[in-house]
Parts: C-alpha cells; structure tokens; sequence
C-alpha cells in the first residue's frame, strides 16, 4: 500500500506483544476502515499505550489504514480534551458538576421559550454527530425537544445536492446511488479527491488499491478539476475545468448521448418518466457551446461522452467540488441522469444502490421539503433543516423571532460556515449558548456552557450513515474498549438527559429501546439480512451478536440491482425532469453563453480569481489540527495555490505573502506556485483560522494559519437547494510586503 493510504508503522511497546487485540472501524472520516486496537496496560494510559494498526481481515477495508487512525491514542489521552462540564465565568472556565450544567441549560433554554417563542433558539449540528452511533441516533430528538424550526447542520455546506437529487429522483435523500467502483472500467471523477478524502458519498476503504485495480484491469479512470489533485496525478487523464461551470460540461455531455445515439433505457424503460423532457433539454446546449464556458475543447466533451458510452461498465462521480458551487443541484441531477440514460444504473460497474443492513431508507418521504422558510432571507427547510447560510442572519437581525439562544453539538461553524467571521462577531452578543464538544474552539470558546462527550475508543459504534453509500455490502459493530471513566456519561446519555428536561414527553421509539446497542440489534434483525426479516433467516440471518461475534465484519457481497423495489417515489418510477430541475436548468441556459464568457475575460482583465478549496488526507474537517502526529507534517499547509503562469504575470514567487481579497473581507497567507493549478484559479484548505482568543487547543494554535471563510460569501449559494457555494466565489489576489510564519 502507498503511504497515503497506510499509516507508517508505529513503534510496539515491547509488552504490547501479549495484549489483547480489539477490532474496530476508525470513525475520523466515511472510509469505514478496520484497525485492530492494542491497549499496553491499563489506565491511566499514555498516547503511546493505544497502539493502532490496520486490521488485515476486514473484509471490507482488507488492511487499508491513513494516517488518522493512529492519533486515536492521542485523542483519548489530549490533556486539552474536556473531562467534565464547564462554565465561563468571565474570560475564565471553571468546572462544575452534570446536574448544575443540565439545570443551567434548562433554566435558561426554557426562560427564552417562554419570553421569545421556540424559534428564539437555533442548533448548529455538525459533521462529527454522522461519525458518532449515540449522537446520530438521538439528535434529532433533541431538536424536537427544543421545538424550534431554526434547525442547521454541515449537511447544507457539503452534501445537501446529493439528497436533494435523491428526494425527487428515487423519493427519499437516503436512496443515493453510489459507483460500483471494484466492477467499473471507466469511471469519470468530477470535483473529487478520494485519495485526499478516502471517498465521499461513496464509502470505499483503500481507495488507491481500487483506482489502481481499475488500471489492472485494463479500464481507466479520468479525473475533471480546476486542480491537478493526488488523484488527478494517478489518473489515467486529468482535463482542467473552469470553476461552477460543471453543469455546462454536463449538459453537453448529455446533449452527445442523445444526438449520437449512446441512450441505452431498455432494462429500466418501465421504471422511468420524464426521458422525452430531458431530451428537450439537451439539445439546448451543445458541446462547442459549452467549450467557450468550460475551457474544455468541445472534441474533448464528445470524446469522454462517447468513450464512456461504449462501455459496458461505466460510471460518473461528482463530489464536493460540484457541491459546493452555484449550480450544484442541478449537476448532482444531471449526473445521475447521465449514468440512468446512458444504460450505466442499477447495473454492475455503473452507479448502484447499496443494500445495508440497515436502511435508513425504507419508506417513501412525503411533505419533507419547504415546510417553512427562514425569517429573513425566506430560504426553504429541507428534511427538517434551514441552510446554514441562513444562519448568521437569523442571530443579528432584529425584529420578532429572532435567535436569542444557540446550541452547537460537535461542530465548528465559525471555522467551517460561509463568512464564518460575521458568525464569531455575533456570537458574544447571544443571550445564552451551550455547546456539546470536547474542545473549547473558535466556535465554543463564546458558549456559556460546554458539556464533553467521551473519546473514541469509550464509546461503541456502527455506521449507520456510510453503510448505506458503501461500495459493498458489509456490517462491522465496534464495541467499546474502555467504559468513559467516573461521572462520565455516554453522549447519548447527555442528549436523552437534555431531551427530558427540555420535553419529558418526547423521544418515541428509540427512547423505548433505550440504547444504541438495543436499537443496532432491531434493526439488523429487521433488515434486509436480519433473522426477523424472513422466516427461513431465523436461523442464519443477522443479529447484533452474530455481527460481534464475527470480529473482523461480515461481507455481505457486492453491491446489487434494487430497481424497481428501492424506488421511494410515489409511483415507483424514476423521476428524470422534476420540474424543480427542468425549470431551474431553463433560468441558467437562458443566460446568454457570449455574456457568461465576457464575465469571465472581464475578470482576469480585473486581475480576479475563482476561489477553490482542498483538503489534506491527515486532517479532518477542522478539528484534527490539534494532533502534531498529523498537523507537524510539511504537507498540512495553509498557503494559496496558484499557477505558474498566474505567478509570473502578478509577480509573485513561492512562498511570497500575498492578500486573497474578497466582498467579504480579505487574509494574508503565503503563496504555493505549482503547475497544478489552472490558471485564473486560486486554492485555499479549509480548517485553518485557529489561534484566536480564549481557544484552549495549545498545539491547533501553534499553526493557526488563515480561515477561507473570512472571506467566502454567505449570500452565495445555489438556488436551487440553498447549499453555500463556497466554490467559484470571486476573489483578487496581490502580492504584499509582509512575512506569514503561521502556517
């Protein structure tokens, strides 16, 4: 394995040879990777004495480890991590017990209620609560013991497009389709990095080892980006594309498969509608059309459309990049139309539905979608919860119903939100915030309370959120391997706590089953291999002591055909052209291509960029900086990439600082001149920003670097889901005379 994919090994204490060996996924990211686990002695342990290793008889991962499983020891042992609640007392912290924390947040969450309505309150759920079994299965109950419909989450800053397309095209946000990349032959990569993010909305543990098998194979695999990423530079090709303008190169794309005769709809023409409109719409945009807007040449447009057309197993990937831009609903659409009318769906090699063994997508969703909007801007809620970009917005801007109090539950936002400043300048105004998280952050450091949940390796856990976008069918329970220490609650403890202080008669089933052990083991009975769900399975279906006592995980095969029973729809069809999509296309295509591409010209006269982002395969979001294991290496860096030829024209040289200026703001930081980048674009990692007053993440603050979204734009998001676009947003670039060592 290549070093991006494995962990250096570690250095065994010599008395670890005889310890026991626990097996586990790592839960720092989607990849689902099996480590096996060696505590050297008892508590109190050192970082040292939890050794990690990668589990060689995962079926799934099958010996696949990066380089942040190994910090798993690091983060139980971080003398800066939270033990016990704690409240500010001025500029200080001071312990204090669980009950006085929980009657202090139930005083005053209640108060605000009660002299502003439940809508005086808003909760920001981040990432980490996907990655966390007793936090995934008992926030939601928590916002409803709330009651307030200011309800944001990282969803509308990341992967908000995939369910959205999911809702209207197969009837519920859980049923995304993922490659079947261990059986494809040509897979098309668009705004993506799996080496960098061990896959995205497609679970896929060693994901070098699967590209590279790809190759063995005789296929190829082709990468489309603004940036010639890790993954580009293995790629069996790697074409520039020109920041937001991905829906441009999609639509050409289609308008090929339709006009050369590459439609293949014959096994699913009973399942689908809408095929005639999509037709219609992609006559209207032509691949020298598109050329002018994406920089790439139309014969190239043709020829990726009709090599991938004539194989057998083929596929299209889109990820974050395509997220987080202004068209970004409409590309995750177009993709998964592409791979539908193209013959390259529901087939093996192509794009598939997985089949978990438990699925959080079993029933038809109705009334889900702009139930209600937010106060000031009006943007549409979407499964419960208002874009993020909404947020800041609701806390400052005067007038009835606005937020007087804010939760955080294992998030970030003043780092990781669009215009994340406005949001820490809002913050000390709040008349009472509480936050759930180990770390007294750029975000937490303003609460009045924060309550700590226990480490990784005190908790158990099952991915209920990757099982069902992983590339095979698998099911691993990871169990516990230390109990969370005196006065130490499981976080699903603290939530059900809150949950019945807040609304004693909330909480339903889950609550009933009581714990996530309880809920893990009926829902896998249940499932779609559980020994309730057919009686000739009484006898070898899935329990949750079966799967335990398995170890390593249990294969559960590769990925299947689930047309038509995994359709959600209420007709149990496809949905092609849902007039949410046909009608937003038509508003896009109406925009004159010759106007479009004068913008573009116009901005490199202005000497102006289109802003990307990237991420490094040893961090995580912006949390995993605090670790020197991962943050110490020379390529964890915040610095700006731009291209040798933009370097020459602005005069500036490697290294030299340079003002990254935006509507927003601007942040001084060190330029990284290399020929990766296109030219006229500039790229900048998320996650950095740290350093700032009354943060207590001693060795984050030794490396701060500058936060990208002091200057991202919260108004800019795309339409048609409300997910921020921090991709394409407009920025200048200047060299100036100062020196940053902050990186």
């Amino acid at each position: 394995m290549a070093p991006e994919d494995h962990a250096e090994a570690e250095a065994v204490p010599a008395n670890s040879k005889d310890a026991p060996k626990h097996y586990r996924v790592c839960n720092f990211c989607e990849a689902m990777c099996g480590i096996e686990v060696t505590l050297t002695k008892s508590e109190p342990l050192d970082a040292e004495d939890i050794v990690v290793r990668p589990d060689k008889l995962d079926p799934f991962s099958k010996g696949s480890m990066c380089p942040k499983a190994p910090v798993l020891g690091a983060w139980h042992t971080d003398p800066s991590r939270l033990r016990k609640p704690v409240r500010k007392v001025g500029d200080d912290w001071e312990e204090i017990s669980w009950d006085k924390a929980y009657s202090t947040i139930e005083e005053n969450l209640k108060r605000i209620r009660k002299e502003h309505g439940k809508n005086a309150i808003a909760s920001y759920l981040g990432n980490p609560i996907v990655h966390n079994l007793g936090m995934l299965l008992f926030i939601k109950s928590l916002t409803k013991a709330i009651g307030s419909k200011n309800v944001f989450s990282a969803t509308s800053m990341d992967q908000l497009p995939h369910h959205f397309a999911a809702h209207y095209m197969f009837g519920n946000e859980f049923r995304i389709p993922v490659p079947d990349i261990d059986r494809t032959d040509f897979i098309i990569i668009m705004g993506a990095n799996p080496l960098a993010s061990n896959g995205s909305i497609m679970t896929s543990a060693g994901i070098r080892m699967r590209l590279k098998h790809i190759k063995d194979r005789g296929g190829k695999f082709i990468v489309i980006d603004p940036r010639k990423t890790e993954t580009a530079t293995v790629a069996s090709a790697h074409h520039f594309i020109n920041p937001g303008t991905d829906v441009f190169f999609l639509l050409a794309f289609l308008h090929v498969l339709f006009r050369d005769d590459h439609i293949n709809t014959e096994r699913l023409n009973d399942h689908l509608s809408g095929l005639a409109e999509l037709e219609e719409i992609a006559k209207q945009l032509s691949p020298e059309q598109a050329a002018s807007l994406t920089d790439i040449p139309a014969e190239t447009i043709v020829q990726l459309a009709t090599d991938y057309a004539k194989h057998d197993k083929a596929v299209l990937y889109g990820r974050m990049g395509l997220s987080t831009q202004a068209h970004g609903g409409l590309c995750h659409w177009l993709i998964n139309a592409i791979n539908i009318v193209s013959g390259h769906f529901d087939t093996p090699g192509g794009m598939m539905f997985p089949t978990p063994a438990i699925d959080l997508a079993r029933h038809k969703q109705k009334n889900t979608v702009g139930r209600w909007v937010s106060r000031v801007r009006q943007m549409p809620e979407f499964y419960g919860e208002l874009p993020v970009s909404a947020m800041t917005e609701e806390l400052t801007t005067e007038g009835e119903g606005q937020v007087r109090a804010f939760v955080t539950v294992c998030g970030n936002p003043v780092l990781s939100s669009p215009g994340g400043h406005r949001l820490d300048a809002a913050l000390p105004n709040i008349e009472f915030m509480f936050s759930i998280d180990n770390y007294i952050n750029e975000t937490t450091r303003h609460a009045d309370i924060i309550l700590p949940t226990p480490s990784g390796v005190e908790v158990e856990h099952y991915d209920l959120i990757f099982n069902i976008i992983s590339v095979t069918n698998n099911v691993k329970y990871s169990e516990a391997l230390l109990p969370p220490g005196r006065d130490r609650p499981y976080d699903w403890q603290v939530l059900k706590e809150l949950i019945k202080r807040l609304s004693p008669n909330s909480g339903g089933l889950f609550h009933k089953l009581k714990t996530p052990r309880r809920i893990v083991n009926w829902g896998l009975m249940l499932g779609a291999y559980g020994k309730l769900s057919h009686p000739s399975r009484w006898f070898t279906g899935l329990s949750l002591k079966k799967v335990i006592d398995s170890k390593h995980g249990i294969d559960l095969g590769p990925l299947q055909p689930r047309v038509p029973e995994g359709l959600l729809t209420p007709d149990s069809k496809i949905h092609l052209a849902e007039t949410v999509f046909t009608d937003r296309v038509a508003e896009v295509l109406h925009q004159q291509n010759l106007q479009i591409e004068q913008t573009r010209i116009t901005d490199r006269d202005r000497n102006t960029f289109r802003l990307i982002g990237r991420r490094d395969i040893r961090t995580n979001n912006s949390w995993m900086l605090q670790f020197q294991k991962l943050s110490s290496n020379k390529q964890v860096r915040c610095t700006a990439m731009i291209s040798l030829e933009d370097a020459e024209r602005l005069g500036i040289g490697d290294t030299d600082t340079i003002k990254v200026s935006s509507v927003n703001g601007d942040i001084n930081l060190p330029a990284e001149v290399t020929e990766t980048m296109m030219p006229g674009v500039v790229c900048i990692p998320h996650g950095f920003g740290r350093g700032r007053p009354g943060t207590r993440i001693p060795h984050a603050d030794m490396k701060p670097g500058v936060s990208v979204n002091d200057i991202t734009d919260h108004n800019h998001v795309d339409q048609l889901t409300g997910n921020a676009a921090f991709s394409g947003t407009p920025v200048t670039i200047e060299k100036i005379d100062a020196t940053v060592t902050t990186t």
